[in-house]
């Protein structure tokens, strides 16, 4: 029996087919619409039910909006980039944005009339095409140098030391890179997970890019641009460099252990050409025809970083290899300063003399005897070469000259090649280690207060000078002399003789005077060379925060000159070898050689891209060494005022030199921890000796060029075999050196003495070279001076930190 079909004026009577239409449109509505629904119609607002019903039905549900979306409904990232990026239609090609690119969009408002500056800001930003904006993606330099650094440290032990310096600067890159485009949380993340690795060699450039946090950092900053406007040079083997195209190109090798998709995966594609772009944009790579292991492990520091704004143009033409520019200088007179003949003549007289006063026939009279004869092949300069000086010389010329002799009779001589092989538990090692380190007499500043920024020693070892950052400078007598001037109401008239000079002089004195005159810290002082050893020194020269160098008279105890001409504050003055002439370095980023006898510098050497830090005479005046804050060091010649030596390979920057007595060495130091030794004639690093755990801030060499000594921050003071090979030790020689020395030859007296058992292998230090031949640690004084006398005796000098100071 068929079921009755209802009537139609009950609500029953809708058809089939309306009734599953509403039945399908609940079902997918929650229960709670559901009730809102059937109350509305219960009281019969359709009307609100219908508004209600089509709004629910709108919006999608929660089920909606958690299912994964069909293969049907997604979209690769091409093409969201093209519906989503702003579109404007290119009149040469149908259907092209004509804003897709940077250099479309430039264009585009270059004909909009822009001033220049505001053209040049717009191309500066970065990328502004409308499809390239949305294409950047923070994540891929992220994945793209991970799968780099991993790649690098996966490599073998041959190929590390020249992939390692790829490293930084796509480091670098890419943080900028991220900070310019505002992703300032996605630089943070990329440069606190990645820098630790880089620390080590390039701290201090680290330390400044975590400064930069907005894009008008980048653009106002001037290391920022240099990386932007200059190739990054790299030095690399040729089997090395195809390891690394075949890396970018093909991945190979690329997937570390464990780490997923790799390169396979769209990560991992876009890091690659994330890295790439780096690589093609800014970075230029010298490939050489040698293998990797013909290379030295520490060459690429030579050859690697932006190079093009630190080497001067030859010629007028621009050179980005040091090595090129040294060559094309020519050769350099490096013999030792001629000596008049009048002069020589006078001495041998004086000395003959001496000898028959003393009855000692093996008296050696000859001048020339203690003068540093040139090796073969170096060119010795001649008396016209040298500076204007005085055509005839004085009585102290001549004491000077016999002082010398002297010295070289009585002087000890280190050999510290004698330690190569030395027991020295045995008698005979003691004998050697007697050989080869040098005495060394420690004087320590107590009671410093701010700081005592510079130390020196006059030549005849009676005077010691410090300057001090409450802008005033300290004279100590050594020799326990008092130290006088005259009388403050002494007058010139009353003058006649010496016998009525000598009375003018102060009755009453002590053995330490303090000079004032500058109005801001001291940060170098030097005692002149004229006397040598013969007699103590007339004059002091200083220089200052102040942006002036000071002459000082030692007989009047007061300042004499004021040479202006610096505009920030002057790091560094040194004495020329000869007297007369003096040299400073300063934050102006020049170095400038003065007369005693003019206000105004005679030469501006300008090159350096910072600070000159210090500067150094060559033992025959005729050049000048910088060193600077740009992480570099030159040779200039001192009457041309031309670069005619530039010295790469530090990483960071180079706080003091040294020249070898013999002329033929250039000793650098500075905040890298590192000593480079240059060889003058070719411009080549001969080695590099490391062992500081800090600053080193003092570099001297003995008088046979054999032995350096340096001192520093880590509270040591070091000693170095010169004609060593060097180099870091085997693995099986770490632990059992044959040059672990202990010991030291003798003490001097002075307000501390160094401990005499030496530790060759303290704590942390793992990165000795196989040159250190002993280190004479302190209790807590860094080292601010080391310095030989013309006998070897070492005097090294520096203020006593407490342990409340930091």
């Amino acid at each position: 029996m068929s079921t009755p079909t209802p009537a139609a004026s009950t609500p029953e009577a809708a058809s089939p087919t309306t009734a599953v239409v509403t039945n399908n449109e609940s079902g997918n509505l929650s229960s709670m619409d559901r009730a809102v629904l059937g109350y509305l119609r219960s009281r019969g607002y359709t009307a609100a039910e219908k508004l209600l019903r089509e709004s629910l039905e709108a919006s999608p549900t929660a089920a909606e909006a958690t299912a994964e979306p069909s293969p049907s409904s997604t979209i690769s990232a091409e093409e969201f980039i093209k519906r989503n990026a702003v579109y404007s239609q290119d009149a040469k090609r149908s259907g092209d944005n004509a804003l897709k690119e940077t250099s479309a969009v430039l264009q585009e408002l270059g004909t909009m009339g822009n001033p220049p500056n505001i053209q040049n800001l717009i191309a500066s930003i970065g990328p502004v095409g409308a499809e390239e904006i949305l294409s950047l993606d923070p994540t891929d330099k992220q994945e793209g140098f991970r799968e780099l650094e991993a790649w690098v440290d996966g490599s073998l032990d041959m190929y590390r030391p020249e992939f390692r310096p790829i490293l930084f600067p796509i480091f670098c890159h890419f943080y900028l890179d991220l900070i310019q485009h505002a992703f300032k949380e996605a630089a943070l993340k990329f440069f606190n997970e990645f820098s630790p690795s880089l620390q080590p060699q390039h701290s201090a450039t680290l330390h400044h890019l975590s400064t930069l946090l907005l894009p008008s950092h980048v653009q106002n900053d001037e290391i920022a641009q240099r990386f932007r406007n200059e190739k990054y040079r790299i030095c690399m083997s040729r089997s090395g460099f195809g390891l690394l195209v075949g890396w970018l190109t093909e991945g190979v090798g690329g997937e570390a252990p464990g780490a997923g998709e790799g390169f396979s995966g769209e990560k991992g594609k876009r890091g690659r050409a994330a890295v790439m772009r780096i690589v093609n944009n800014h970075l230029k790579f010298d490939v050489a025809a040698s293998n990797a292991t013909a290379v030295s492990p520490n060459a690429w520091e030579e050859s690697t970083g932006l190079l093009s704004s630190l080497i001067p143009q030859s010629n007028g033409t621009a050179v980005t290899d040091p090595r090129s520019f040294n060559a094309s200088k020519g050769e350099l007179k490096l013999g030792p300063m001629p000596m008049s003949e009048d002069l020589q003549t006078e001495t041998e007289r004086v000395l003959r003399e001496q000898a028959m006063v003393d009855r000692d026939p093996s008296y050696q009279y000859d001048v020339q005897w203690a003068h540093t004869a040139a090796p073969s092949g170096v060119i010795s300069p001649s008396m016209t070469d040298l500076l204007p000086h005085p055509a005839s010389f004085q009585t102290m010329d001549v004491k000077r000259e016999v002082e010398r002799v002297r010295d070289a009779r009585k002087r000890i001589r280190l050999e510290p090649s004698a330690l190569t092989n030395a027991n020295v538990d045995t008698p005979q090692g003691a004998a050697a280690r007697a050989r080869a380190l040098p005495s060394i007499c420690a004087y320590t500043l107590h009671d410093v207060g701010e700081g005592a920024p510079c130390c020196t020693f006059s030549k005849d070892t009676s005077l010691m000078a410090a300057g001090f950052s409450e802008s005033y400078i300290r004279l100590w007598s050594l020799k326990g002399e008092k130290l006088t001037g005259y009388r403050s109401d002494f007058q010139s008239s009353v003058v006649k003789d010496v016998a009525t000079l000598r009375k003018q002089k102060e009755k009453s004195g002590s053995t330490t005077r303090k000079l004032i005159g500058h109005s801001g810290p001291v940060y170098s002082v030097d005692f002149d060379p004229i006397s040598g050893s013969a007699a103590p020194p007339r004059y002091l020269i200083s220089a200052s925060a102040d942006s002036t160098a000071r002459l000082w008279s030692l007989d009047t105890m007061t300042n004499v000159v004021a040479y202006r001409g610096h505009q920030n504050p002057v790091w560094d003055v040194q004495w020329s070898p000869m007297g007369i002439y003096f040299a400073t370095g300063s934050r102006d980023k020049t170095a400038r050689l003065w007369s005693t006898d003019r206000t105004s510098a005679l030469r501006i050497y300008a090159g350096h891209l910072s600070d000159v830090d210090c500067v150094r005479f060559h033992p025959n005046s005729l050049y000048l060494a910088t060193g600077s804050s740009d992480w570099t060091a030159r040779l200039w010649d001192v009457q041309r005022g031309s670069c005619v030596r530039v010295f790469i390979g530090h990483q960071g920057i180079v706080s003091t030199l040294a020249f070898s007595p013999d002329g033929r060495y250039l000793a650098t130091a500075g905040e890298d921890l590192a000593i480079n030794l240059w060889d003058l004639g070719s411009g080549k690093r001969i080695k590099k000796m490391t062992g500081h755990t800090a600053s080193v801030y003092s570099l001297s060499f003995s008088a046979e060029s054999s032995l350096l000594v340096s001192g520093g921050a880590d509270w040591t003071v070091r000693c170095w075999d010169v004609k060593s090979a060097g180099g870091l030790p085997s693995k099986t020689r770490e632990t059992d050196s044959p040059n672990s020395t202990n010991g030291i030859n003798g003490v001097g007296e002075g307000d501390e003495t160094i401990n005499s058992s030496i530790n060759l292998k303290e704590p942390g230090e793992h990165n000795q070279t196989l040159d250190l031949v002993a280190t004479f640690p302190t209790k807590r004084t860094p080292i601010v001076n080391v310095h030989f006398t013309p006998r070897n005796l070492c005097l090294v000098a520096g203020s006593y930190l407490s342990p409340e100071q930091r």
